[in-house]
C-alpha cells in the first residue's frame, strides 16, 4: 500500500511540474508582450513602458524570466498582478473563501441531493419516480450555468424581488452577528441554488447506473434470501458499493471547487476566484492568471490524488498485489 501512495505522489508531482512549466510558456506564447497590451490604445511614453517591463521582470530573456518564475514560485511570490499593484498571492488568498463559501456549498447540496435521487431513481428503475428524477437532472445538467443562473435571477431578483441581484453583502449597511450571516445566506441563495442545480445531474446519473449495476450482483440475491427487507438490502449492501464510483467523481468535483465558477460568480458579482479570473482575462492581467492556473491546477490534481488513495482504501480491488 505504501509503495502505491508513493507512485501516485510521484505521478502527481511530476504533473504539478508538467503544469509549473507549462503555465510560464503558455501566456507568453499568448501574451509575447503583455504590458504593450495593457497600455493598448493609450500614448503611453516608451520609457514608461520600458520600466514597466522592469518592474514585473519582463525585460530579460525568456530563459532568465523562466528561472526566475521557478525560484520565485517555489517561494509562493506569483508576482505582482497589473492591476491592483498587489502582491498576487495575496488578492488571490482574499479570495479562495469567497469561493469556497459559494462553490464548496453547492458541491456539497449537489452531491447529497444527487445521490439521494440516484439512488431512488436506480432503486425504482422504471417507475414514475426513476423517470421524473432522470429527466429534471438531466435537463438541470443540459442546461449552461450562466443561462440557468440568468433565468434565477430575472425570476427571483426582478420579477419576484426577493433575493439581491449581485454582490456578497448589502452595499451601505452594517450588519454584526447573526445579521451578517443571514446577509451573507441571503446573498448566496441564488448563485449557490444555480450551481446546485447545475452538478445534480452528474451525481444523480452516475449513482443511479452504478446501483444498477450492483443489482445484479449474487450477494444482494443472497441477502434477500436471507429474509432482509428491501430497504435493508438497499442501505446496507446496495448503496455502499454503488457509491465506489461517485467517490472519484466527488473528489474530482471538488477539486474544482477552488477554481470557482467563473461565468456565475461574474453574473452573481460574486467576489471570487472565478470572477477574478473574468477580470484578469480582460485585463489583461499575465501575473494574476499564472497564478490563478496554477492555484487551480493545483487543487486539481491534489484532490484527485486524495480521491486516487480514498479509492483504494474502500476497494481492495485496485491495490497492488
Amino acid at each position: 500500500m505504501a509503495q502505491f501512495i508513493s507512485k501516485k505522489v510521484l505521478g502527481s508531482t511530476l504533473t504539478l511540474v508538467f503544469v509549473l512549466v507549462f503555465n510560464f510558456f503558455l501566456f507568453r506564447v499568448v501574451q509575447p508582450d503583455p504590458v504593450a497590451n495593457l497600455f493598448r490604445g493609450r500614448n503611453v511614453p516608451q520609457a514608461r513602458l520600458d520600466q514597466m517591463r522592469t518592474d514585473f521582470g519582463l525585460d530579460g530573456s525568456r530563459l532568465t524570466q523562466f528561472w526566475a518564475y521557478l525560484r520565485e514560485t517555489l517561494q509562493l511570490n506569483l508576482g505582482f498582478s497589473y492591476q491592483s499593484r498587489q502582491p498576487v498571492w495575496d488578492d488571490i488568498a482574499s479570495k479562495i473563501w469567497p469561493t469556497v463559501q459559494l462553490v464548496g456549498l453547492a458541491a456539497i447540496l449537489s452531491a447529497a441531493i444527487g445521490i439521494i435521487g440516484g439512488v431512488i431513481a436506480g432503486w425504482r428503475r422504471g417507475s414514475a419516480a426513476d423517470y421524473s428524477i432522470t429527466s429534471t437532472t438531466m435537463a438541470f445538467y443540459s442546461m449552461p450555468d450562466f443561462w440557468l443562473g440568468m433565468l434565477l435571477l430575472v425570476a427571483f431578483a426582478v420579477v419576484f424581488p426577493w433575493f439581491p441581484v449581485g454582490g456578497m453583502t448589502e452595499l451601505g449597511v452594517e450588519h454584526s452577528g447573526v445579521g451578517a450571516i443571514l446577509d451573507r445566506l441571503h446573498h448566496l441563495a441564488l448563485p449557490c441554488l444555480t450551481l446546485t442545480l447545475a452538478y445534480l445531474g452528474e451525481y444523480a446519473i452516475v449513482t443511479r447506473s452504478s446501483l444498477l449495476d450492483v443489482m445484479g450482483e449474487e450477494y444482494l440475491t443472497l441477502a434477500q434470501a436471507k429474509g432482509l427487507r428491501d430497504i435493508q438490502v438497499r442501505n446496507r449492501h446496495a448503496v455502499p458499493n454503488a457509491l465506489l464510483p461517485v467517490v472519484t467523481l466527488a473528489a474530482i468535483n471538488f477539486g474544482f471547487v477552488l477554481s470557482g465558477a467563473i461565468a456565475v460568480e461574474t453574473l452573481f458579482s460574486w467576489p471570487g476566484l472565478g470572477k477574478a479570473t473574468s477580470d484578469a482575462v480582460l485585463g489583461p492581467d499575465l501575473p494574476m492568471l499564472q497564478g490563478l492556473f496554477l492555484v487551480f491546477s493545483a487543487a486539481v490534481i491534489v484532490f484527485n490524488l486524495a480521491a486516487d488513495v480514498l479509492y483504494a482504501f474502500l476497494d481492495p480491488r485496485v491495490r497492488p498485489a
